[in-house]
Formats: structure tokens, C-alpha cells, sequence
């Protein structure tokens, strides 16, 4: 059934409101509770359904300027579920004010279940999945009507803003829990848009990025623009663009898979650079539009998915794609491992890889979904360290086959000895010399014990000395060991920039049975040789890029749990925690907060959600 959308009430201080537009009639919707203020974009209203679409008037004819967002509907609706809409602003033709800068030309900023609004943050969720950017969000947090009325919106550059609930709501709540405010004669043109020339607004260069998540084929010259591709990092970019047919088949793979938005977007991504080493890869999208989340899981996709094209024991097979699944998307990697096999035998092990998975119920997006989701709640209001220690502990079981995906029952009774919480903590610092990985540990709240390399060797004398390294790295284990014994959180030091030195440091942890934590830091080489040139000791740059060289960072699942810090000393992104996206429990600050590493100027996790 076609809805139409309803109209939107002004606020008391909109000095755009005519004198036949609705008024908001009272704030009491409102009041007391938590809002979210977006920008109003000047577009049409559009709606879509996964079979169709129309503008506000149920019977709009067609108009030129509403072609691209009909194919827009026709690859993303499918994922639209019957029953439900999405509401948005189709921005391609210009109307009163002119963008040169967008995402997209279609933003969504509502989902509709029926008669139900969803609220905010499902609703974000939901059209990221679908390739849909919503407006940039000005403000968020309990209604204030004082905060409101000081916005200062660019009236040259926006049309307004609109503020609704973040709960969701139904549609006959619509006029208390949805307003606007809207410029004084916001149109500014003598001939209405639908009769003029229909003139596009500009996209950003962030919008191939979107076209990629809403099932667009992939505009790999726009891609590396988006990225910021430069130097050796442009030559691994033009040829995958030159290996076009190669990066097709992955699409295809991943588009057969069933895999859109971030996820697509995850595999192209890998394919376009997959000749980049992980590490440069992780630390160069962290930086850039796509955030830490999507940066870490596309280097993790190039480092695993050649494993794959490799002869495996298949005694041993099952269990090592459980433990690929902690890290990337099994779908997505058999995709680019098929697609891009050099040759027949990496084809067939591709092939006999994903047999395997399908067999064990692997291939899904999220195959531990439910056991993950069963565990958390059977042990909702556990110490939250030691809920993600038994999730660690599932994950194991269920990677040896001694528990099904789906026996929350089973997970439980096996993770039994983990849930008094009297255990050790571990948290390993991942980085190269200059990323800011000893700033982070030093801040980290209830540590008992700070074990630093190159403390001990300035207690010896100087912390440049490298002659000593063994018996330094024997004293920092003995002392490690010691420090877990005792109890309580221990932070490990060092560079760990390979799997065989955080082996040494995670031996000990094991025998202690202490719960481990990567953190792992992830900086721009740019931004390291520029650090280093300013620390009090800095090490000789020639070390400095060999580290980097050699810096091949831990995939999530190495340990129970992982951490991702940007530039900033923020941790972006986490994995392994039984809730996704906690860091708590008095051992780290919560993702976009405190652990400042002093010393960069890089920023959190992009939501790539606005226009900028």
C-alpha cells in the first residue's frame, strides 16, 4: 500500500513558515526527551517500497529529474522488506540551493514499518545496509529548547533543520514527535524547479563510495580518489583498474553472495587494493572517509583471503574458518578468493574452501549471530570482562566442534569457570615506535601493573640501547608472569609488530589464563616519520621504516578481544566483546573517548553518514 508522507509541523521560531504551513501546536511531544537534529536538504520528498516509489503526491507523474532515483530504487529494493518505505530527499536537480558536494542524490531520513517509525539509530543501520547516507546530524541529546533556538544554520548553504525523536514513533504521532525549522523565503527562484531546466547538483568524492554500498558498479579511478590514493599507493590502484575483469568477478561473487552496503563495499575495496600491504591499508583508510571500522575490515579481507587459494588440512579445516570468521566476512573472502585465483589449484582450493564453509554454515553475514546473541543474554548483568571472556570461550568450543551455532545452552554450561571473573587482564600494545601506543597505555584506567621495554632499558642505562634486547625481553616476561600471578591488569609495552614477539608476551598470558586484549594502534607512515622527528627519543629513521615494513597487525580473534586506536589515541572499532563496540569493565575508555595519544591530529570513526 502507497503512503504518503506526512507534512511536517514549523517550530515556534521557523521564520520560514507560511501562512498555509502546519505549526507545531505545543512542544510536549517533545519535552524531556532525546532528539536528533538533521539537516533539512532541499530536494523533493520521495518515497521508496521494494517495488516501486513515488514523490509526496501518491500519483506523481513522470519528471527527468527523478530517473536516477528510480534506478537507485531498482537496486536497492529488494532489500526493502514488504510492507515498509523509506523516506527521503531525491536531491539531483537543483532547486533553490545549489550542492556541490554530495554523498549521494538520495538521502533518507526515515523508515517506516507499517504505521511505525524505527527510530534513529536502527534507522541509520538500516540504510547504510541498503547504500543510503542520511543528513548530517547537527545535535543530539534531551530536548533543549534553548540549545535549539542558538543553531545557526548557513542559510546560503542550508535550507533548515529538522528535529525528531530518536525513539521511534507511530504515524499518528507524527505532528508531536517530528518539527522543522526552515529559512525565511527559503525559495529564491522566479520559475519553479519542475518547470525549469533540470540542472544535477554535484556529487562529493565520497559518493562513489555510496554508489558501491547501494549496488553500483564500482568506479575504480573515483574510488581512489575517494580513498586519497597517492605514490606507491596509486600504482597498486591503477592496476587493479587495470585488472578490471578481475575486480568485475569479485562484484559478481560478492553481488551473488547477497552482500550490500558496508559489506559490498568491504570486498571492492579489497580487490581495488589488494596489492597494498594490510598494514598501509588499515592505517590510510583509518584516516580517510571510510573510518576504522570499514579500514580494518578491508586490510583483514586482503591478508586472509590468499589462505584460502592454499591447501589446508581438512581435519584442521573447520576450525580455522571459525576462526577466519572472527575476522572478515567468510562470504566476502571465498568471493575474492575465487574471483582471483592465479591459476587452476588456487581456483580449486577457493572452491573447496567455500564447500567446506557452506557445509558448516559459515557462509551467512554473521554465522555466531545467534550464539553470540543467545550468550549475551543468558549472561546479561555479568562482569562485562567476563562475558567477553566466555564469548572468547564459545567461539573456541564452537571452532572445535564441541558446541552448535545455535546451543546457547551448551555455550554456557562451557564457558562456567570464566564467569566469576577471577582472572588476570592482559593488554598488549600493537604498534610501530611514534604511533602513540605507550600514551595510550599509560592512560588506561586500573592498571596495576605498566610493563615497558624500553623503561627497563633506561633502568639499565639508556633506552636507545638495542645490545641487551634479550635480556631485557627475559626480564619483561619474568616480570609479566609475576605481575599476572598476582592478579589484577597488566599492560605489555612493546613495538609486538609481528605474530612471533606478541606470541612470547601471549604464552605467558596463557599459562596465567589471563583474558588478552590487542590494542592495536594504526598510523599513517606520513604521520609516524612526522612524530618521531619531534619525540624526546626519537629512534633513527631507518628503524623507524623497517618497522613499518614489518609491522603486520593482529587479526581480530588472535586474541579475545581486539581494540583499534586511530591516529587520535580514540579507540575507533572494537572486536571479540560479546556486545559490539564496548570497551569498558575500567581497563579502556570507551570507543571516542579520553586515551589522546598528545601527538596527532587524527580523528574517530567516520560515519560517512553526512554531507560534508
Amino acid at each position: 500500500m502507497r503512503t504518503h508522507y506526512p507534512r511536517t509541523p514549523h517550530l515556534p521560531w521557523s521564520p520560514g513558515a507560511a501562512a498555509d504551513d502546519v505549526r507545531a501546536v505545543g512542544l510536549a511531544g517533545l519535552a524531556g526527551r532525546e532528539v536528533v537534529v538533521t539537516e533539512k536538504l532541499d530536494g523533493e520528498n520521495t518515497t521508496l517500497y521494494a517495488d516501486g516509489l513515488h514523490a509526496r503526491s501518491l500519483d506523481s507523474a513522470h519528471h527527468p529529474s527523478r530517473a536516477w532515483v528510480k534506478s537507485l530504487q531498482g537496486r536497492i529494493g529488494a532489500g526493502i522488506p514488504a510492507g515498509w518505505r523509506v523516506c527521503g530527499e531525491n536531491l539531483y536537480a537543483r532547486h533553490s540551493i545549489p550542492y556541490e558536494d554530495l554523498d549521494s542524490w538520495f538521502y533518507g531520513f526515515s523508515v517506516w514499518d507499517g504505521e511505525h517509525c524505527l527510530d534513529w539509530d536502527r534507522t541509520v543501520r538500516f540504510l547504510r545496509d541498503l547504500g543510503v547516507p542520511v543528513p548530517r546530524v547537527l545535535w543530539r541529546g534531551t530536548f533543549d529548547e534553548r540549545a535549539l533556538r542558538r543553531l545557526k544554520p548557513d542559510t546560503a548553504r542550508q535550507e533548515g533543520y529538522v528535529v525528531r525523536t530518536a525513539a521511534g514513533f507511530l504515524r499518528a504521532d507524527f505532528g508531536r514527535c517530528v518539527a522543522k525549522w526552515v529559512r525565511g523565503g527559503h525559495v529564491q527562484t522566479s520559475t519553479h524547479w519542475m518547470f525549469a531546466e533540470v540542472v544535477p547538483n554535484g556529487l562529493g568524492p565520497t559518493a562513489p563510495l555510496w554508489a558501491v554500498r547501494s549496488g553500483a558498479e564500482p568506479d575504480v579511478p573515483g574510488l581512489a580518489a575517494a580513498l586519497g590514493a597517492g605514490g606507491t599507493d596509486a600504482a597498486g590502484t591503477a592496476e587493479a583498474a587495470a585488472d578490471g575483469d578481475g575486480v568485475a568477478e569479485v562484484v559478481a561473487r560478492i553481488d551473488g553472495a547477497g552482500r550490500t552496503g558496508e559489506d559490498r563495499l568491504a570486498g571492492v575495496l579489497a580487490a581495488v587494493l589488494r596489492h597494498e600491504p594490510r598494514a598501509r591499508i588499515a592505517a590510510r583508510l583509518a584516516a580517510g572517509p571510510v573510518g576504522m571500522g570499514l579500514a580494518r575490515r578491508v586490510a583483514d579481507l586482503v591478508g586472509l583471503f590468499p589462505y584460502l587459494q592454499r591447501p589446508f588440512p581438512d581435519e584442521e579445516r573447520r576450525s580455522g574458518l571459525v576462526r577466519m570468521a572472527a575476522a572478515a566476512d567468510l562470504g566476502v573472502l571465498h568471493a575474492l578468493a575465487g574471483a582471483l585465483a592465479d591459476g587452476p589449484a588456487e581456483r580449486e582450493c577457493a572452491q573447496w574452501s567455500a564447500l567446506c564453509a557452506e557445509e558448516a554454515g559459515l557462509l551467512g553475514p554473521d554465522p555466531l549471530e545467534a550464539l553470540r546473541g543467545g550468550l549475551g543474554e543468558a549472561l546479561a548483568g555479568l562482569d562485562p570482562q567476563a562475558a567477553d571472556r566466555c564469548w572468547a570461550q564459545a567461539r573456541r568450543a564452537f571452532a572445535q566442534g564441541r558446541i552448535s551455532g545455535s546451543a546457547v545452552e551448551e555455550a554456557v554450561a562451557a564457558t562456567w569457570q570464566w564467569r566469576d571473573g577471577r582472572f588476570p587482564r592482559l593488554v598488549q600494545l600493537c604498534g610501530p615506535s611514534g604511533s602513540g601506543k605507550s600514551t595510550f597505555g599509560r592512560e588506561l584506567p586500573g592498571v596495576q601493573t605498566y610493563i615497558g621495554l624500553d623503561d627497563l632499558r633506561a633502568a639499565r642505562g639508556s633506552r636507545a640501547d638495542q645490545g641487551a634486547n634479550a635480556e631485557v625481553l627475559s626480564e619483561g616476561l619474568d616480570r609479566l608472569d609475576a605481575a599476572l600471578a598476582r592478579g589484577g591488569t597488566v599492560v605489555w609495552d612493546a613495538t609486538s609488530l609481528t605474530a612471533q614477539q606478541r606470541g612470547l608476551a601471549g604464552s605467558v598470558a596463557r599459562r596465567r589464563d589471563a583474558l588478552v586484549t590487542h590494542a592495536v594502534v594504526l598510523v599513517e607512515e606520513a604521520e609516524l616519520v612526522r612524530r618521531n622527528g619531534v619525540r624526546p627519543h626519537p629512534v633513527p629513521p631507518e628503524v623507524l621504516t623497517a618497522q613499518v615494513r614489518r609491522f603486520s597487525p593482529p587479526y581480530a580473534g588472535e586474541a579475545h578481544r581486539t581494540w583499534y586506536v586511530g591516529a587520535a589515541g580514540v579507540v575507533e572499532d572494537t572486536a571479540g566483546g560479546l556486545l559490539a563496540g564496548r570497551v569498558d569493565a575500567g581497563t579502556g575508555p570507551r570507543p571516542g573517548t579520553g586515551a589522546g595519544a598528545g601527538t596527532g591530529t587524527g580523528q574517530g570513526e567516520r560515519q560517512g553518514t553526512g554531507r560534508h
